[in-house]
């Protein structure tokens, strides 16, 4: 077994949307691929739909595939560093007051289904990221299925909703009017209203194909003249039609097993999806039609989709997978020490272990409506008990994270610690403060707490029997709303009062906290609405002075231990493991981590068979 080491460094890693080692090769153009090859990698949650800018979608066993089957106008190395990809488009600053950028796509470039990708993809991209259509103050979430959390395309007549998250502070949001098109057709000049200091990463591609939304939307045969009517409608305001496309884009993307309408499949990434069993694994080829410089190597992959860690290094040590990258717990390590033919990385990750408490919407409701109720839940949460028995064993010197912005050691870290209280106030379990605040509430002794987790994840089962412990010893009672489909559920009206997962880091950019705390942020999940947020972080979207971002940033995390927003636990320890089947792994600290290279994967004679 050989053993690699790597840890976060300094750098600052925003907590938003919806994750340091040296820089792996780029493949040259012209790779060919190796003629059967394939290579299967494990994943802990399956894969259930293609669009990950909605807020159903918007989740790391989604936007895995997702990176491999659309390309886009950047990407992060694992460096990690923004990198261009000019073979699909470019993006020029053209002004900065206004601040106007133009995108063009690349000549050439196409769908899987050889229709171009186009001015009609990244115009619909750009209504449904913007919301600049959306009707206002129509509120979707009594048209969510409790059951799932996805949304039906039941809306009131008239209603234009695209479920991106989008607000009129951030991102697309500042751009209200709608792009001009270029004469080729090809690009799009899109104004803002205000500076966005992350404006390279408010659409970092072409969104889904705009040609299969408005053919199955719109009842349309012809692709191109399906594009049109997607520009049409866009550029003449149409909202009825608009809402027609804004239905199909929110559910037509979401699937579980190969769909009986393979359109949706539709790609113009190096990869697409041929196969597809629900529970168990996705597999992927190499898209033909693919005209880019990341062309692959491996011409299939497999993602299986394995939730136990423990049977992901059973399936690897077995030959089933190649590449795994479980959830880090010591029977984990233990199991892969001494294992020949395997290189295992240990190290931190950016993804970090929190729990919220639902503002409204809640199971039980209002159970946490007041300030009194939040702290005195808080005050239960054993994080340092999590840390030791959990963390400890994997990182002896791993502790609590007590910030939602800053890493651990990373600058401005210890500054924003100090200044929140959060140590000082929930440092320790406080049973007695717990008790007299839950009275203060007017909360009787035995009130429900239901806690939404995966019910599939070992580490948070173990995670939710200490803090039911823990806080049944105030007068609370935490019960289990556990469920192997959590991330639909999260954010779905009635489900749970409290939640317990991990966010992981997407991009560096400062303005990607912003949509988690939010009013009606993309990862605002918890109903949590608090105008001086609002202001922090609409000013936030538009600081280029790095002291004042510092400072505003430590603002955030004052304003959650205020409000008593909820509590971080951890930074995730992270463990990669592959075989000596596969090599050019290097996975980034930021989403999709062990994917970000995928083109770069290749496989050794071992993993290519016989045509």
């Amino acid at each position: 077994m050989r053993i690699k080491r790597f840890a976060a460094g300094g750098v600052l890693l925003a907590t938003g949307a919806l994750v340091l080692s040296a820089c792996a090769p780029t493949t040259a153009p012209g790779a060919e691929i190796v003629e059967g090859s394939s290579i299967t990698a494990a994943w802990n949650q399956p894969f259930y739909s293609a669009n990950g800018n909605t807020s159903f979608g918007n989740a790391t066993a989604n936007n895995n595939i997702n990176y491999m089957t659309y390309s886009g106008f950047n990407y992060y190395d694992n460096t990690p560093e923004l990198q261009k990809d000019e073979t699909f488009g470019t993006y020029e600053l053209v002004s900065e007051e206004p601040l106007q950028v133009q995108y063009t796509i690349a000549d050439g470039n196409q769908w899987s289904d050889e229709v171009p990708v186009d001015a009609a993809d990244m115009l619909l991209n750009w209504a449904a990221l913007s919301g600049a259509f959306n009707t206002a103050d129509f509120d979707a979430t009594e048209f969510q299925d409790p059951e799932t959390g996805a949304f039906t395309t039941d809306f009131p007549e008239g209603t234009v909703f695209f479920d991106s998250g989008a607000t009129p502070t951030a991102g697309l949001g500042l751009v209200q009017e709608t792009p001009e098109i270029n004469e080729d057709g090809r690009g799009i000049l899109m104004t803002y209203s205000d500076f966005y200091v992350d404006w390279e990463l408010a659409m970092t591609g072409a969104g889904l194909p705009a040609h299969v939304i408005a053919m199955n939307a719109l009842d349309i045969e012809d692709p191109m003249e399906a594009k049109q009517a997607v520009i049409d409608a866009i550029q003449n305001e149409d909202l009825e039609v608009i809402g027609q496309l804004a239905a199909y884009w929110n559910t037509g993307f979401n699937f579980t097993e190969m769909p009986s309408d393979t359109s949706v499949l539709t790609a113009n990434g190096p990869y697409m999806i041929t196969d597809f069993v629900a529970d168990q694994y996705i597999t992927l080829n190499a898209n033909e039609n693919y005209v880019g410089d990341h062309q692959p190597q491996v011409e299939t992959i497999t993602v299986r989709f394995i939730t136990d860690a423990m049977a992901a290094v059973t399936a690897l040590q077995n030959g089933d997978v190649d590449i795994i990258q479980p959830q880090a717990t010591a029977d984990v390590r233990a199991a892969l020490d001494g294992t020949d033919g395997i290189t295992v990385s240990y190290g931190e990750g950016a993804t970090y272990e929190h729990i919220d408490l639902q503002f409204d919407q809640s199971k039980n409701p209002g159970v946490f409506e007041t300030l009194e109720a939040r702290q005195s839940f808080l005050h239960t949460i054993p994080r340092q008990e999590i840390v030791d028995r959990l963390i400890v064993p994997l990182n002896p010197e791993a502790t609590v994270r007590n910030s939602a912005v800053f890493v651990p050691g990373a600058a401005g870290y210890d500054e924003s610690v100090e200044a929140s209280g959060v140590a000082e106030t929930y440092g320790e379990v406080d049973i007695e403060q717990a008790i007299a605040l839950r009275e203060q509430a007017g909360l009787e002794e035995g009130t429900e707490v239901c806690l939404l987790f995966a019910s599939t994840n070992p580490r948070r089962v173990q995670e939710y029997e200490l803090i039911r412990e823990s806080a049944a010893e105030a007068g609370w009672n935490v019960t289990d709303c556990s469920s192997p489909e959590w991330g639909g559920l999260l954010g779905a009206p009635g489900v749970y009062d409290a939640s317990l997962f991990g966010w992981q880091s997407t991009s560096l950019g400062v303005a990607s906290v912003g949509p988690n705390f939010q009013t009606g942020g993309i990862n605002n999940l918890s109903y949590y609405s608090n105008e001086e947020m609002d202001a922090v972080v609409e000013e936030l979207n538009t600081t280029v002075d790095t002291d004042r971002q510092m400072e505003l940033l430590m603002e955030i995390d004052r304003i959650l231990v205020e409000d008593a927003f909820g509590l971080t636990i951890f930074q995730f320890p992270e463990v990669t493991a592959y075989s000596d089947r596969i090599t050019n792994i290097e996975s980034s600290p930021l989403a999709p981590t062990i994917f970000w290279n995928v083109w770069d994967w290749e496989p050794t004679e071992t993993n290519v068979s016989e045509g």
